[in-house]
């Protein structure tokens, strides 16, 4: 049987879905199999326990929680069975993602139709639950209409077959044709009257003429009536070609009016927005320019063609304007992918970017997810808005246009009882408008929580009452999902954000000047979207490589979050349940831009460990000390600079650790993981080596030789303008190479290279371990020292990514209230970002055309995570193109050593496996002679200590590419 977990960690991550609500769970159970499935029902029984199904738990209205037992199907029971191709179909166990089977189904040039937005982490098991759509069922329909059969287990243990004509158990069969011949005029009057209409149960299906499908009718029922253990769907042929038309109108109301005509043969999306939403995502960072490539308008329709033809496509798609010649402003039609990629992204952002408003402001589901008919729309979206400024709240409405969907988060205020009443309130008077235009409480969502007690106010009794009786016939002992379409919770119970949600909120150390200065608004970014469990991106490493919910960016959040809540994790900061759920975060700083509302989870593991645990170098020793690694990792820079005030100690060390069981206490008393090797120091700090060469004269003999290597006229050092070469700590002790090769490059440039007089540091291995006050205090010593630098203007140079994007981002955070801080990040670059820079100016530009001895440069790169998230690799990719590398830049995100985490016991097993996700392979299949190009030193030793090959720093690139003396 499959584990029972109910420890309180586990609990926390699972409390909470892509909703506002909040149920914790009793336990969360993830089966391997059908059997399992079944004893965990027999336990449920046992133990009184409800029982919920979840798949990837991105529903938005709190269907995929509850107070019981939660099984999970996506980590383990989620297995392709079969696709048959000339039958276009697939039979799947219910945890399959959608992409992983479109994936398969593309072998054969098929696809699965139904493709929300969150397609990339949806379980199918938990599309068909909701009866989710997604962009193109203008085209191909929902969940329900391309569902073929399903398996179901009851609570006593039994499977039965649902499919058209009725399902394998007889006695079933009889109740379901019974209660269909009790409701025949309801059925055909109420429900099935407009493509979106996904309230309720399905029912319609039921009726002969739609050939008494009960698969299809059990679609949508959010696990209300039993637990789908195997399903059939349809598949459908991927158009051969498409093509993109955008069109623009005056506004929103204007797209949504014009948005039925498109609904002709060949278009197989409607989608809309509007300049709101274009609004919104311009706040984001590197988002100032977004939007650039559509159709002047404030409203956008993206229409998409299909044909066998790249021709017939862009024909087809030039031609759809004419449609709406008298309302359309703009159009933009493109035939290239890459265009049409460049257009969608802009739609696509819309589902999490829109939990933010323009200014700031928190937005949230509930009414995210009405329909109506089609035609109604522009009508209804006209009413919404003029509801939403009477009720002074904000949205911001996009969705599927076409189908008469729209969805959008609202500026409810949450944080007290008066709030949550004017959230009722607003949301009761929604449901009687979308009733005036005959339409739904949900299009796609399902109705979940946050809608099922609205039905009253759309769906007549007799229809209610034919929903409670379906459910009773599979599910009479109200086990699976109560609360939820029959019976319903009131819609404002147990809301998540609602009042008493920050019971533990305290000043943090970090600014959060994105958040008002509050840890808590900071937690409530997270509204559960799932990103953070998609399997592509650089986010979340730590899921990538467990595919558990406690390990997902989405699962630390609900555990900050039940921290700061207090019910159920009572001890607050020193919360060892938070602790347990934050330890595999390797702070890589991805989810600070890959997810929707930019999460920063290594500023909050920082912050949270900071107040877990004292400060300073007594919290070493005594009850609750910190880790050995947060001192040998995190006091590093002052161990090294302690060290070498020993002539000769770094040389010491490097000779001790040569001997294997030298080096095994040295990690057993410095709390490093054993299966880990030791890193090897600089026999002599870059610092003390370029202070000898500077006095030896060495400054002047590189000059003579830069003019040899370089070309025009030789400065005088005084003539020539001065840049700061920041010495991290690793390039400082650790690996001086890329040091010395950039001084070499950037004096050759012209450039007279500095150093800081006295010692400084960014702080990073204190921050990284949350050892806030030393880290305040180092930047504060760093800022004295770097006074006169800064006064001068002159640019820092970093090449340490993690350090220079500290510098660039955290200090000020740290540091708000000094200028100094504000200085140094506008002046910090990274080296590839100056050469780029310089080349653009025209500066001198020393190097050839670098090759190998296998021939013309190439160069496998791991750009460091954190400059990935925070910086931009573009301008090392222009230089290295200067410079005739042909670079592979190999996707995923983190190394997998992430500084300290890597070398930090228990880390070690995951910290391979993200190496062999997509950089190990990579490096493993470059061709003789490649370059490994890795600017972080945690990269280099991660690829060190994984594979045979030796990283180098863009630094050594340039160097041997310097012009040879003639």
């Amino acid at each position: 049987m499959t584990a029972l977990r109910d420890d309180l960690t586990t609990r926390a991550a699972y409390v909470s879905d892509a909703s506002i609500y909040r149920r914790l769970p009793a336990a969360v159970a993830e089966p391997r199999s059908v059997q399992e499935i079944r004893e965990l029902l027999a336990t449920a029984r046992e133990n009184g326990w409800p029982v919920i199904s979840r798949g990837g738990g991105t529903s938005v209205a709190g269907n995929a929680i509850g107070d019981g037992l939660v099984i999970d199907t996506s980590r383990y029971f989620n297995r392709i069975l079969e696709i048959d191709p000339h039958a276009r179909t697939a039979t799947i166990e219910p945890g399959v993602i959608c992409d992983q089977l479109r994936d398969a189904a593309s072998e054969f040039g098929l696809t699965y139709g139904p493709d929300p937005s969150t397609h990339s982490r949806a379980t199918v098991g938990g599309m068909v639950a909701n009866n989710a759509c997604g962009s193109h069922s203008v085209a191909w329909g929902t969940s329900a209409q391309n569902l073929v059969s399903l398996t179901v287990m009851l609570a006593d243990g039994r499977e039965v077959t649902l499919d058209a004509g009725g399902t394998s158990d007889a006695a079933l069969d009889s109740q379901l044709t019974q209660l269909r011949d009790r409701h025949l005029a309801m059925l055909r009057t109420e429900l099935g009257q407009f493509p979106r209409q996904v309230s309720g149960y399905g029912l319609h299906y039921l009726l002969s003429e739609n050939g008494f499908d009960v698969a299809k009718a059990f679609a949508g029922t959010e696990g209300t009536c039993g637990i789908i253990t195997r399903l059939t769907v349809k598949l459908v042929a991927k158009p051969r070609f498409t093509a993109l038309a955008v069109l623009g109108f005056t506004d929103p109301i204007a797209a949504a009016t014009a948005a039925p005509k498109f609904r002709v043969q060949g278009v197989t999306t409607i989608e809309g927005m509007g300049s709101d939403l274009l609004d919104a995502l311009r706040t984001r960072p590197g988002q100032e320019n977004a939007g650039r490539e559509l159709p002047e308008g404030g409203g956008w329709l993206y229409c998409e063609v299909g044909a066998d033809t790249q021709e017939a496509a862009f024909e087809a798609a030039r031609a759809l304007p004419g449609l709406v010649e008298e309302t359309v402003v703009d159009s933009v039609v493109v035939g290239d992918p890459a265009e049409a990629r460049a257009l969608w992204r802009i739609r696509e952002a819309g589902a999490g970017i829109v939990t933010r408003l323009p200014g700031g402001g928190e937005a949230w589901p509930g009414w995210e997810d009405s329909a109506v008919p089609p035609h109604h729309l522009g009508a209804y979206l006209k009413d919404l808005y003029a509801l939403l400024d009477e009720m002074d709240l904000r949205g911001i409405p996009f969705g599927h246009f076409g189908e008469g969907c729209v969805h959008i988060r609202i500026s409810f205020d949450f944080n007290t009882d008066e709030g949550v009443a004017h959230y009722r309130r607003f949301i009761e008077r929604a449901a009687e408008l979308v009733h005036r235009y005959g339409g739904s409480v949900s299009g796609e969502h399902g109705d979940g929580r946050a809608r099922s007690e609205l039905l009253s106010t759309i769906y007549s009794d007799e229809a209610r009452g034919a929903f409670s009786r379906f459910k009773r016939i599979f599910d009479p002992d109200n086990v699976f999902n109560p609360g939820v379409v029959v019976d319903p919770e009131p819609l404002d119970r147990g809301i998540r954000p609602g009042p008493g949600a920050r019971t533990f909120e305290l000043t943090p150390v970090h600014a959060f000047s994105a958040d008002d200065g509050s840890f808590g608004q900071a937690i409530n970014r997270c509204v559960g979207v799932g990103a953070c469990r998609s399997d592509s991106g650089a986010m979340c490493p730590s899921f990538h490589a467990t595919h558990d919910e406690v390990h997902s960016t989405r699962g630390r959040m609900r555990s900050l979050a039940e921290m700061l809540r207090g019910e159920h994790i009572t001890d607050g900061w020193k919360s060892k349940e938070t602790y347990e759920a934050l330890d595999l975060c390797l702070s890589c700083k991805a989810c600070a831009t890959e997810c929707p509302v930019n999460v920063d989870m290594a500023t909050y593991k920082a912050e949270f460990l900071h107040h877990h645990f004292r400060q300073g170098l007594g919290s070493f020793v005594g009850k609750d000390r910190r880790p050995m690694a947060h001192l040998t990792m995190g006091w590093m820079p002052w161990l090294m600079k302690l060290v070498t005030r020993v002539p000769g100690s770094l040389r010491a060390v490097n000779f001790l650790e040569r001997f294997r069981p030298i080096e095994e206490l040295t990690k057993k008393l410095g709390g490093i993981e054993p299966k880990r090797r030791m890193i090897r120091f600089n026999d002599t700090p870059l610092t003390s080596w370029f202070k000898t060469r500077t006095k030896k004269g060495a400054v002047a003999r590189t000059q003579q030789g830069a003019m040899a290597r370089g070309s025009g006229r030789a400065a005088s050092s005084a003539e020539k303008p001065s840049v700061v070469l920041w010495p991290d700590t690793f390039t400082n002790f650790s690996a001086d190479g890329p040091g010395k090769a950039a001084v070499a490059v950037l004096e050759a440039m012209g450039y007279r290279v500095l150093m800081p007089m006295g010692n400084v540091c960014c702080g990073l291995t204190w921050h990284s371990t949350g050892q806030l006050d030393m880290t305040r205090r180092t930047l504060l010593q760093t800022l004295d020292v770097m006074e006169p630098l800064l006064e001068a203007g002159y640019p820092i140079i970093g090449l340490e990514p993690s350090c220079t994007v500290m510098l660039q981002h955290d200090i000020t955070e740290l540091l708000p209230e000094d200028p100094r801080a504000h200085k140094v990040r506008a002046l910090t670059v990274t080296l590839g970002e100056f050469s780029a820079r310089h080349a653009e100016d025209g500066g001198d530009w020393p190097f050839d055309t670098l090759e190998t001895h296998a021939g013309p440069g190439t160069a496998v790169c791991q750009v460091h995570c954190h400059e990935k998230a925070q910086g931009d690799y573009t301008p090392e990719l222009r230089v290295l193109e200067k410079l005739g590398v042909d670079t592979a830049v190999v996707g995923g995100g983190c190394c997998g050593l992430a500084g300290n985490w890597g070398f930090e016991p228990g880390h070690h097993e995951i910290s391979q496996a993200l190496g062999e996700r997509n950089l190990f392979p990579a490096i493993r299949a470059a061709g003789p002679g490649s370059i490994v190009l890795a600017d972080g030193f945690s990269c280099r030793t991660q690829i060190a200590q994984g594979t045979d090959a030796q990283g180098v720093h863009l630094a050594q690139v340039m160097y041997a590419a310097l012009r040879a003396e003639k």
